[in-house]
């Protein structure tokens, strides 16, 4: 499933977080780990250097095949566009306010333009073996639910299928497309379908199953000819949560 990943550096602790869950994540797929670094100026080039060099070193310290890479420019775009030859780019949330997490402006602007999924890493390394998904029945949230099902057959894990909406005879309906999905492949699950918003649902729901991974597609919303995503559900998802968050594009 996962040969190479990418993992984002901006020298945050969030960043350093995020990369002890690629050494985590790469070990468990036999994968390589290619360390990506952007500086916005070619001064910074000489320190971003140093700092993919230790980065470098922690990851083949734990036995994991590691590639380096500095980009110049604008840590969005780049990152994306080393993203490309690559199966997920993983990225640190920004830090935690009373409110939840926070997402730094790379992460949101990543979320809403890679073309490979993120994944928004916790305040700790996870395992990433009992899964969720946050399921609405969109394009993004169906793709999320095929990616998540390779993932639980790989990983042995049950998917935990959690859907935000008041009225609970319209979720089974829209639930019932996930359940088909994960039953012709063999994989079990279980559903919750639950009143509030989707953070708060999906907050709820992890806490009380002690899923350590979740998966959530970016939404699409159509204007006459033109697609604009948008991840209002996906970013509220983050703020409610501290668990490796996979984000489907």
């Amino acid at each position: 499933m996962f040969t190479r990943l990418l993992i984002g550096l901006d020298g945050s602790p969030s960043a350093d977080a995020a990369l002890e869950q690629a050494i985590v994540l790469a070990r468990q797929f036999k994968a390589t780990l290619v360390v990506g670094h952007v500086v916005e100026r070619a001064r910074a080039l000489p320190e971003g250097t140093a700092v993919l060099e230790r980065a470098a070193a922690r990851v083949r310290a734990a036995g994991v095949d590691a590639e380096v890479a500095l980009r110049e420019g604008d840590p969005d775009t780049e990152l994306a566009a080393l993203a490309k030859e690559t199966d997920a780019v993983l990225v640190g949330r920004r830090g935690h306010t009373t409110q939840g997490a926070e997402l730094g402006a790379t992460v949101a602007a990543l979320i809403k333009i890679a073309e490979r999924n993120v994944i928004v890493c916790g305040a700790r390394p996870s395992p990433m073996s009992a899964c969720a998904i946050a399921f609405d029945g969109g394009a993004t949230a169906r793709r999320a639910l095929d990616f998540a099902a390779r993932f639980a057959s790989i990983m042995h894990s049950t998917i935990h299928i959690i859907y935000a909406t008041p009225d609970h005879a319209a979720g089974v309906q829209v639930v019932g497309e996930a359940e088909a999905v994960l039953s012709l492949q063999g994989v079990a699950f279980v559903t919750h379908i639950e009143p509030g918003t989707p953070g708060e649902v999906v907050a709820r729901v992890v806490e009380r199953t002690k899923c350590d991974a979740l998966f959530a597609g970016a939404h699409v919303t159509r204007t006459g000819r033109t697609s604009k995503v948008t991840v209002s559900h996906a970013e509220e998802i983050l703020r409610h949560t501290d668990i490796p968050v996979v984000v489907q594009p």
